[in-house]
């Protein structure tokens, strides 16, 4: 036995690194009680982490403590999604104006001033609309297929589209097949080089909560006012190239839904935008956490953590 493992032994107490804790938090906002995750010191810049179809703030339960060291890492469940409460009363309308309405007033609500973004899937279009209001805020952005251009739509959007330009019953139900277990778990399986990578919780948490009585209606609803998503990227665009923000878009190559093309647009309307592609599907986080947590670290260094310390 070497000293430097008889020494390790004989401390057993001793921590090799600090691992962030993460609190879990409701907070009120647009008449919705908004559960988030948080972690990091409360004076350091803000990551802010929207996740996607059918996720909540869970599939970012491993990427916050890799960042949270540097960074204050909130991540809220969007409304109809994870444990965020909407009263009856509130007579909520899922929209993704909705949606990006009620973060705006959730990062009020915090005293958020200035963010990072990290969006994925869902995230985007509620992202890209919370930078559109408030430019001034968004520091930097971080897209992880999250898409904003026409080229990234690929084919496994078929049946939705013929449900936006058809919406019956029929092709309503349709789509309503895939919202079941064994669809949910599909979906992330999808694409994946290393699926026994893909913990079998993320899928399965997801499943349950879309389970619950009335949410497959809103999930339907959100995929049919996903057509308005579509129609605003053009204003999604013309935000890119007047506001030009830091961006990084780490994509999972072999994802069905958004396709490295949408990736590689951002080049087009903001030419300083970083493209890197994983070779792993829709859920990158569950196959390649070690990878993008280093490539935002990267990437926050440079763009947040110099900025900081020119204004000091």
């Amino acid at each position: 036995m070497t000293a430097a493992k008889e020494s390790a032994l004989d401390q057993p107490n001793i921590v090799p690194s600090r691992v962030p804790h993460v609190s879990h938090q409701y907070a009120e906002a647009d008449g919705v009680n908004v559960f988030y995750r948080e972690a990091g010191p409360a004076d350091a810049p803000v990551v802010l982490l929207l996740h996607g179809f059918p996720a909540s703030s869970f599939q970012f339960r491993d990427l916050i403590p890799r960042l949270a060291d540097r960074y204050r890492v909130i991540a809220p469940d969007l409304p109809g999604f994870g444990f965020t409460q909407v009263p009856d009363a509130r007579n909520y309308v899922y929209t993704f104006d909705a949606l990006a309405q009620t973060m705006l007033a959730f990062t009020d609500a915090l005293q958020l001033r200035s963010y990072a973004l990290y969006v994925f899937d869902y995230g985007a279009p509620t992202g890209f609309r919370l930078a559109m209001a408030r430019p001034e805020r968004v520091s930097a952005i971080v897209s992880q297929n999250g898409n904003a251009y026409e080229e990234g739509l690929g084919d496994a959007w078929a049946a939705i589209r013929r449900y936006w330009s058809n919406p019956t019953i029929e092709n309503r139900e349709f789509i309503r097949g895939a919202l079941t277990p064994e669809g949910i778990r599909r979906e992330y399986h999808q694409g994946m080089s290393e699926n026994q990578r893909v913990a079998p919780e993320s899928y399965t948490l997801d499943a349950a909560l879309i389970a619950r009585p009335g949410n497959a209606d809103i999930q339907l609803d959100l995929f049919l006012y996903y057509a308005n998503n579509v129609k605003l990227y053009p204003e999604f665009h013309r935000y890119f190239h007047a506001s030009q923000p830091p961006l990084l878009a780490i994509w999972g190559k072999n994802d069905p839904y958004f396709i490295p093309p949408g990736a590689e647009a951002f080049l087009r309307d903001n030419p300083n935008a970083t493209v890197q592609f994983l070779d792993t599907g829709h859920f990158a986080l569950e196959t390649h956490l070690e990878e993008i947590a280093s490539a935002m670290r990267d990437f926050l260094a440079k763009h947040l953590d110099s900025a900081r310390a020119a204004s000091a």
